[in-house]
């Protein structure tokens, strides 16, 4: 598992050297720090949660953007 926060991308439960082979996951996370650092930490976290609320994590537009992320 990973997740971002700010600049940072936290892992659980998986070693750094596996995360950064799944060159995937490496661009899915790193769209979210991209996400983070056009709206900003606070407001970025409001409108992520937000969007969760209303339209699920899956169709989230950021997690939308972040699996688009992953096939460039």
């Amino acid at each position: 598992m990973a997740m971002v926060l700010g600049s940072k991308i936290l892992l659980y439960g998986v070693s750094k050297s596996e995360f950064l082979q799944n060159k995937k996951w490496l661009k899915h996370e790193l769209e979210h720090i991209r996400q983070f650092k056009q709206h900003g930490l606070f407001t970025f976290l409001g409108k992520y949660f937000l969007e969760s609320f209303r339209k699920g994590y899956y169709h989230n537009k950021y997690e939308v953007e972040a699996r688009r992320a992953e096939e460039q």
